[in-house]
């Protein structure tokens, strides 16, 4: 069994749907960030950077529990268990990771600071919204382009789709339209249609 602690945002999606993916077993406690949740004590034992995801593992390497917070680390965890969606093959296998690499390293920071500018700063700051913006447009193209030569990220679906899936989904909130890339668009109908993918959308149901 794995203790999964989340919440309903583009990281916290990624751990559920890979646990949904991988076929786990997992009970879904949310952590709730907008009450402070993750700041509790009970909490920043297992996430000292007090961010959500995070998972226990109850059987983790040689049978003893692990704790493990960030979610990059939680997904090459997930697939390093259970040998699924990150291949044994070594340029497959690093294909993938560079991948969930430019979700961990551009993607998400850069379209957390578009989504933070764009929609929750408490005041208009147009050169950060701008910046951001512009910003995650070429991100977007980034994936676009590669997904004009491939099916998904890696060539196979992977935990770098995975990674970058729930990122996109709120386009319009970074002030992009998946008319301008459509490459990226017929990659995200794909995915948002894995049964798996929807149930890991609906952990934890708050």
């Amino acid at each position: 069994m794995i203790d999964l602690y989340t919440w309903t945002t583009p990281n916290g999606f990624k751990a559920s749907i890979a646990l949904e993916e991988m076929g786990l077993e997992y009970a879904a406690h949310p952590v709730d960030i907008g009450a402070g949740k993750q700041f509790e004590p009970e909490f920043l034992r297992i996430s000292p950077n007090n961010k959500i995801p995070a998972i226990v593992d109850h059987d983790g390497p040689e049978g003893r529990p692990i704790s493990i917070f960030e979610s990059g680390a939680i997904l090459l965890y997930l697939a390093e268990k259970t040998s699924k969606l990150l291949s044994s093959e070594p340029h497959q296998r690093w294909l993938t990771v560079q991948w969930l690499m430019f979700q961990m390293g551009s993607l998400g920071p850069m379209l957390g600071q578009a989504g933070h500018f764009r929609n929750f700063a408490p005041e208009r700051v147009p050169y950060g919204i701008d910046r951001y913006t512009s910003e995650a447009g070429r991100l977007f193209q980034v994936m676009d382009s590669r997904l004009a030569e491939v099916e998904y990220l890696a060539g196979d679906y992977s935990i770098a789709d995975i990674a970058c899936w729930p990122w996109v989904r709120p386009i319009e909130r970074m002030g992009h339209s998946f008319d301008d890339y459509p490459n990226l668009e017929r990659w995200f109908d794909a995915i948002s249609e894995r049964p798996a993918v929807n149930r890991g959308l609906a952990a934890p149901r708050v």
